[in-house]
């Protein structure tokens, strides 16, 4: 299948541009605080009140948005491509031409939400629990932009589904950008989604944020399989373990050790009463 004609840029008027890739971020960051609100504002949800106001989450966003854009670009310069970086210091600002890491996002995402915390007097583990239920959402807007940029393709495939995209050579190869959004966006906000609202999840502090760790862990070392490794790092050892993999099996199973000693802390807890 050739590659959709769509032009990374939205709208270009002289210099200034608004790329898809910026939107991405905003649509993300912009839904994932409504979802947020509409979370907190469902008292159902919650044991007693919610420990989160609607006033807390618009003081979170931006925190989460620095924390986001910052750890994501800090983690792709340290963690994907150092060398480039030391030999151009000044692209380490050109956020708009790609190359955020997801792992460095969350870490940022995660020191931003605990410093917030320390100025307010609201629980950390309940904060984190929304704002991990609407990540997905984020994730989902992120790799579709990523799929307009035409970067971060899969390995070549002979699937009738293989794209050729415009800088990845002349053979077909797999859209691993819309895995991404389908399994690690809609899959993940779904397996979310159900837990706050059919198992309770939000009244058991720390759940949601394990299973979304250990969710996206899992996730992305599916994906890792049909996407092509960085080209300056390559494949680890075997010929198939990749980066993405070596930093998301301890991601997957840190959160599932989380998500398991946050409920079995709330059963402990509700026997006790």
């Amino acid at each position: 299948m050739p590659f959709p004609d769509i032009d990374p840029v939205l709208i270009e008027i002289g210099p200034f541009a608004i790329r898809w890739y910026a939107l991405a971020y905003i649509a993300g960051l912009i839904l994932g605080w409504r979802y947020v609100i509409a979370l907190a504002e469902t008292p159902q949800l919650w044991k007693g009140a919610s420990p989160v106001t609607r006033v807390i989450a618009d003081d979170a966003l931006l925190w989460a948005a620095l924390g986001v854009i910052l750890g994501g670009r800090i983690g792709y310069v340290l963690v994907y491509n150092p060398a480039y970086f030391v030999a151009h210091p000044l692209e380490i600002f050109y956020v708009w031409q790609g190359g955020m890491s997801f792992h460095g996002g969350a870490f940022g995402v995660l020191v931003a939400m605990f410093l917030f915390t320390r100025t307010r007097s609201i629980p950390l583990l309940s904060l984190l629990d929304l704002v991990s239920a609407a990540v997905p959402i984020g994730i989902f807007f992120g790799r579709i932009a990523n799929f307009i940029n035409s970067e971060l393709w899969g390995r070549i495939t002979d699937a009738p589904w293989g794209i050729v995209f415009p800088n990845g050579g002349p053979l077909p190869r797999h859209p691993s950008q819309l895995y991404e959004a389908a399994l690690e966006g809609i899959l993940l906000f779904v397996v979310l989604r159900l837990l706050t609202h059919r198992f309770d999840a939000l009244k058991k502090p720390g759940v949601v944020t394990g299973a979304f760790i250990c969710g996206y862990g899992l996730a992305r070392i599916a994906v890792e399989f049909f996407r092509e490794p960085d080209q300056q790092i390559g494949y680890l050892f075997s010929g198939w373990f990749t980066m993405g993999m070596a930093l998301s099996i301890p991601m997957a199973l840190a959160g599932a050790a989380l998500a398991w000693h946050f409920a079995r802390n709330a059963a402990t807890a509700t026997k006790r009463k």
